[in-house]
């Protein structure tokens, strides 16, 4: 175990449970993969509706609270926001993955899961789900789920936890400058034609290489403009390799929903959430 925290909040005197979130972080191979196990229980306020921007990656999530698995899947790589509900009964379980981290663990090419929520019963099985949700509520405390959790993923990889070489180059250079999109560049350099690249990255990372670059260029800026409140919006789009506004614009309100100054005051203490305004 690399790295695990508790934060503990007595939150608003209206919700039914304290928040309360663990997080666990794998040791490699697995941690090239997923980036962490997490836990939250509880909600500030008795029911909300939160925005959820894109950020090109995998989740899982399951609802412990629930019992069915009809409640536990894997929300694929999103390229436009969703909006969830959060209650104060919330008991949530779930893992983060890397961007292209989900790939080992399907049967398909991740690609299949664009923008879509799938079941963990009908990825693997009505059997294998029930079995995984029998475990957790079985197990007694917050770490030995992550365990169950952890044990379970490795149970149904279905190949070597590694990528494919030009994909783990691209990653890397595409991570290092979400700007840089040209994927004839890359595919020359990884020795592939420019076809065959975008087929492998999208297989195994879900969106295509430009699509991904995009998508993490918006997350750039959500970071960028996180905790501060006087924004110089040319300044940030010039900052995360925007050429004009115009193209800064149009992605963010592509990705989000929402123009720049309609989502700074919709801003929440979780990165990448955004409140829902009745």
């Amino acid at each position: 175990m690399k790295a695990e925290a508790d934060i503990v909040d007595p939150g608003n005197a209206q919700a039914t449970l304290p928040v309360f979130f663990r997080h666990y972080i794998p040791e490699e191979p697995l941690s090239d993969f997923v980036g962490l196990f997490w836990y939250w229980r509880g909600h500030a306020v008795p029911c909300s509706k939160e925005r959820i921007l894109p950020m090109g990656t995998a989740e899982l999530v399951i609802n412990l609270g629930s019992g069915r698995t009809s409640e536990a899947g894997i929300c694929g790589p999103q390229s436009q926001s969703l909006v969830i509900e959060r209650t104060a009964q919330d008991e949530l379980l779930g893992i983060h993955f890397n961007p292209g981290g989900a790939f080992p663990f399907l049967g398909f090419p991740f690609g299949d899961l664009h923008g879509l929520n799938v079941t963990l019963a009908d990825l693997w099985g009505e059997r294998r789900a029930s079995q995984l949700l029998c475990r957790l509520h079985e197990a007694r405390t917050v770490a030995m789920r992550f365990q169950v959790l952890e044990k379970w993923l490795m149970l149904v990889a279905n190949r070597p936890l590694k990528h494919h070489p030009a994909v783990s180059f691209a990653l890397k250079e595409f991570q290092r400058d979400p700007g840089l999109f040209s994927s004839a560049v890359v595919a020359e350099k990884v020795n592939l034609s420019q076809r065959r690249f975008i087929q492998v990255f999208r297989d195994e990372v879900g969106l295509t290489p430009k699509l991904f670059c995009r998508v993490r260029r918006f997350q750039e800026v959500i970071k960028m403009v996180e905790k501060r409140d006087a924004l110089d919006w040319v300044d940030i789009a010039l900052s995360c390799g925007y050429f004009d506004q115009s193209h800064f614009n149009h992605d963010f309100r592509e990705f989000s929903g929402l123009s720049p100054t309609e989502y700074l005051p919709l801003r929440t203490e979780h990165r990448g959430h955004v409140q829902v305004r009745a």
